[in-house]
């Protein structure tokens, strides 16, 4: 199983990223993919999910009209839509995959983690 992020960086507040995560080897279409980011000296926290069809997404409050999670099956990759983007929005963010009808904002349910990608806004 892997899970590999990528599209982190360094850009200015007001900026826009996405990520991407990759899936391979395992069932990609059977499992809600979620992104999670942990900023230096706080724990782990719930940013975004999507189920396992796409149907339902689920949204922290602090990044709820701002990040957008989406996913396409065919190619077994999620996104995470980072638009104005704040300096608290700093953090490794990684990546996800719990089995279906598991409750996506709690990190303990999911299976597979990715290796985190780094994302850092300057004021």
């Amino acid at each position: 199983v892997q899970l590999q992020a990528s599209g982190g960086g360094s850009v200015q507040a007001g900026d826009s990223l996405r990520l991407s995560c990759a899936a391979s080897g395992f069932t990609f279409s059977d499992y809600g993919m979620g992104w999670f980011r942990q900023a230096t000296g706080k724990e782990r926290e719930f940013v975004a999910a999507v189920t396992w069809s796409g149907g339902s997404t689920y949204y922290s409050d602090s990044v709820k009209g701002r990040f957008t999670i989406s996913r396409d099956n065919a190619k077994n990759t999620v996104y995470l839509q980072m638009n104005s983007l704040k300096p608290e929005d700093t953090a490794v963010y990684y990546c996800a995959a719990a089995a279906r009808g598991i409750c996506l904002r709690d990190g303990s349910n999911y299976a597979y983690w990715g290796q985190g990608t780094q994302v850092t806004v300057s004021s």
